[in-house]
Formats: structure tokens, C-alpha cells, sequence
């Protein structure tokens, strides 16, 4: 019969308190809610999509949030205190160098944000009527929330802090063009993995949405909140779209309609505008017409 083999010497003191403190040290001794390197497992997913989901929801409720209007926009239009600067400085540039396209070239580009400008001055007036105008008592309605990056995003979170009024940001992580504007109330400022939850949080207390100029992100939620009234997902709300010039050149639904894909009364979804004070009208016709109805 063979012999046992030896056994391990045992600890002194020293090695004891060693061994002890690895064991409190190591990953595995971690609560599980404390541990980041299993909530990032992919096994966990779902443990982090309801996480994403009822943080905001928990935070909303706390601050009385319990109506909302969503306001969408480029990230990339400026502010026109950004932009009418830039215009100075390329005319001098373009007509130093006249004859150089790409003087001509920025030139262009300066106009077009100046432009665009104009779309942050609207988006932040309208913000801050809405805020004044909704805002107080025991509980907040019509609640503006953003995206909660630059651009048209900032200037809806803007306009709310101009009228010392509550705001949220639905940030989302991407590789650029994504950090919260300073505007958004802290309380209600949150940061998004995934884009169905966020969604999710734009439409479920939104009794509005209007949509500045932008680009996939911002066609991306307009396409996706008339498909949810379409489909009769979510209960029909406003859909303004500001600026006409743009939405006529960009977005032909009147072609849908010929084409037969989309119906004729599907048309009646949206609306345009483009003032602050026509965007409110718009709302609140809406709003008028469902409380009479």
C-alpha cells in the first residue's frame, strides 16, 4: 500500500493573515451586485437590461416626472454664439482668398451651420416655454427630455435651465459626439448601453415629440415613434417637425403614400412648424382636441 503523501506544512501567523486577505481580495468573495466583472458577462444581459430600465424609472418617479416631450435634433448644429463667429471668420478667410476652393468650400459650410443656428435658438425657446409655461405644483408635466448630448439636445436641455426648470438627458454610449450638456438636471441625467431601453424611456411618458434637423439618429427615432402610433403601440401623440425646408427636401411621405406603402391618413401624423411659439400651438391643439374628444 503506498504511502500518503506528505501533508502541507502548516501556516505560521504571517501566512495565515496572508491567505486570508487574498481570499477577501479575490474576484470571486465579491458581492454579486459589486461585481463588475460578472455584470458584464454576457449570461447576464438580461440582469442588466432590467437594471438599465428601472434605474431611470426609479429616478423619474422620485423626481415627479409624469409627462415628457421629446425633443430630437442633430448633435452637430451649433449654437448661434458658435456659429456666427465661424461665418465672420470664413467670409475674411474666402474673401482673402478668392480664387482657393477650399476657402469657398468653409465658406459654404459656415453658412450652412449658421444656418442650422437658427434651429438651436427655436429648440431652446421652445423649451423654455414649455417649462415655464408646465412646470410647478406637485408634480412636473411635460417634461422636456433630450438625448442629453450637443446640439439640438443641449438646446432643449437649455431652454429649461434658462426658465430654472427641470430637464432630462438620455444619454447613450457611442465611440463620438456623446457626452452629457452641462443643462440637463443632474438628478435626471442618465447614461444607456442599449438603444431599445433608452427608447423605451423617450416614449413612455412622451405627449409629444418634435424633430429638428439631424441626421440617423434623429430619422431613426422619428421613423420609429410613427411606426409605434402606426401600429397602435403607443397612444398617438404630437409629431411636429421643425423646419420645412428641410423635412419637404429630406423626407417625402406624400411619395409613400403615392407609392402605396404607407395610407393617405398616415399623412396627418405629423405636422411642421417653425417657431417655438407654432410648436406649442401645435401641441396643444392636440392636446385640446383629445381632452374635448
Amino acid at each position: 500500500m503506498a504511502a500518503p503523501p506528505p501533508s502541507r506544512p502548516d501556516p505560521d501567523a504571517a501566512e495565515r493573515r496572508a491567505m486570508a486577505q487574498h481570499l477577501l481580495e479575490h474576484p470571486a468573495y465579491a458581492c454579486a451586485y459589486e461585481d463588475p466583472a460578472l455584470m458584464r458577462r454576457p449570461e447576464l444581459r438580461p440582469i442588466r437590461l432590467l437594471l438599465e430600465f428601472m434605474k431611470p424609472e426609479l429616478a423619474l418617479a422620485e423626481q415627479r416626472v409624469r409627462s415628457t416631450i421629446v425633443v430630437f435634433g442633430s448633435a452637430r448644429t451649433p449654437p448661434p454664439e458658435v456659429a456666427g463667429p465661424e461665418l465672420e471668420a470664413a467670409e475674411r478667410q474666402a474673401a482673402a482668398q478668392p480664387d482657393d476652393p477650399a476657402a469657398q468650400a468653409a465658406l459654404a459650410r459656415a453658412r450652412k451651420r449658421m444656418e442650422h443656428a437658427g434651429y438651436y435658438a427655436v429648440a431652446r425657446a421652445f423649451s423654455r416655454l414649455v417649462s415655464e409655461s408646465c412646470q410647478g405644483g406637485d408634480g412636473c408635466d411635460l417634461v422636456i427630455v433630450t438625448g442629453g448630448g450637443p446640439g439640438i439636445m443641449e438646446a432643449g436641455n437649455r431652454g429649461a435651465w434658462d426658465a430654472d426648470a427641470k430637464s432630462i438627458g438620455l444619454n447613450i454610449q457611442l465611440p463620438f459626439e456623446q457626452a452629457p450638456n452641462p443643462f440637463i438636471t443632474p438628478e435626471l441625467c442618465f447614461d444607456f448601453r442599449y438603444f431599445g431601453l433608452r427608447k423605451m424611456h423617450f416614449l413612455m411618458r412622451a405627449k409629444a415629440l418634435v424633430a429638428f434637423p439631424g441626421g440617423f439618429g434623429t430619422l431613426d427615432e422619428l421613423f420609429e415613434t410613427l411606426t409605434l402610433i402606426q401600429t397602435l403601440k403607443v397612444p398617438r401623440v404630437p409629431v411636429v417637425l421643425v423646419g420645412r425646408a428641410f423635412w419637404d427636401r429630406v423626407v417625402n411621405l406624400p411619395a409613400l403614400a403615392e407609392e402605396g406603402v404607407i395610407s393617405p391618413e398616415d399623412l396627418d401624423l405629423v405636422e411642421t412648424a417653425e417657431t417655438a411659439e407654432e410648436i406649442w400651438q401645435a401641441i396643444r391643439r392636440f392636446r385640446e382636441a383629445e381632452a374635448g374628444g
